[in-house]
């Protein structure tokens, strides 16, 4: 048996697929590393242009009855080679969506919380897994498009944040505006020689993925969407902060044999509480992020609205922007603070037990951030 003919066989196995799908979303977590980083940023845009040409390629073929001998003869060799490939697509599509949705999913991670802002990961999840069985179906145009709506909407959501410097739903709405004109660049290519069938069959193809980005767009409205860029990279309830020169020096309770103990989970009453949060925001983005305070006095209650502290933050620092609030005499209960970005999505959330007052205060330790 020849090289290539065991090569052939080894990749023939059925369980093949799930070893290069665990070793892509591998490879992708330990190489990604910045949401802001340019080189990752410019491999999607490469990633999302090649998808967009080998669409437009599958629907152009699609519509165009294939060249006899004659016309294939009259060819360039570069026509002819796209021609010879055209079997390939669906895989070649494959495998750059697959690319996409496990950045996407890396990078959405980092921003989401067991909260509705989990909807729109979960749902990178299912089209990433997904992905790895449609191969067969990716030569329907429709799907295809509706997917690629998909992809360029989320690579919008962070990259024009990171490339303006803003964050609000302004910089969201032209995120999905500009991956509808994306999409509708795409079909207009499509059929631009083929005028007879372009509005009636461009409608057909467009109109699903346009809805789709709509319905994402009430997602965000509905704090479904993680806060990308944003990323809460620490965050904890403390005794006492002091700043040591490019350190916070945080001081808590901790038994001896409590070492992986980190902040304080039960608080005494009667002390003022400092919540610390470390925030990471790409470079020369500068906005507002909140310390949510809530409150309820048990478990059978919900929690309740108790104060909201605006804090401006930088990005650029690896390890997040740090940042802390201050209450005072908290009631007994349970009290948890939600870091929520300036449009109201909750990056972060940390949380608290509060008992009755102390009469002593425990030997503090520190440790620093």
């Amino acid at each position: 048996m020849s090289p290539l003919t065991k090569i052939q066989s080894a990749l023939s196995k059925p369980f093949m697929p799930a070893v290069f799908f665990l070793s892509g979303v591998t490879y992708d977590t330990v190489t990604l590393t910045r949401i802001d980083r340019l080189q990752d940023n410019l491999v999607l845009m490469l990633y999302l242009a090649l998808l967009g040409a080998l669409i437009i390629l599958t629907g152009r073929l699609g519509i165009h009855p294939p060249p006899d001998h004659e016309q294939l003869a009259s060819l360039s060799s570069f026509t002819r080679w796209v021609l010879a490939s055209r079997p390939y697509y669906p895989m070649a599509s494959q495998f750059l969506l697959g690319g996409l949705f496990s950045a996407y999913t890396i990078f959405y991670s980092r921003s989401a919380t067991f909260t509705g802002t989990a909807v729109f990961f979960l749902l990178l999840i299912m089209l990433l897994v997904a992905n790895e069985f449609l191969r067969d179906r990716l030569s329907n145009l429709r799907l295809l498009i509706s997917l690629y709506a998909v992809v360029c909407f989320a690579f919008f959501t962070f990259f024009l944040p990171v490339m303006t410097g803003y964050m609000n739903a302004t910089i969201f709405v032209i995120g999905a505006i500009l991956s509808v004109a994306v999409i509708l660049r795409v079909t207009q290519l499509i059929y631009r020689d083929n005028l007879d069938r372009s509005r009636r069959e461009a409608i057909v193809m467009t109109v699903p993925a346009a809805a789709l980005i709509g319905i994402l767009v009430g997602f965000y409205f509905l704090n479904w969407i993680p806060p990308v860029p944003l990323s809460m990279k620490f965050g904890g309830m403390y005794h006492e902060i002091k700043r040591t020169g490019d350190q916070f020096e945080l001081a808590f309770e901790r038994q001896w044999y409590q070492v992986w103990k980190r902040s304080d989970t039960t608080y005494p009453s009667n002390l003022p509480i400092y919540c610390f949060t470390a925030v990471f925001a790409p470079v020369d983005l500068n906005t507002t992020i909140y310390h949510h305070w809530y409150y309820r006095s048990n478990s059978e209650r919900p929690f309740m609205h108790a104060d909201r502290i605006p804090l401006k933050i930088s990005g650029g620092r690896e390890g997040g922007y740090r940042a802390y609030s201050l209450k005072q005499r908290l009631d007994p209960g349970d009290w948890q603070v939600d870091v929520e970005s300036q449009d109201g999505r909750i990056v972060g959330r940390v949380s608290v037990q509060v008992v009755g007052p102390a009469e002593t205060v425990r030997t503090l330790t520190s440790i620093s951030y």
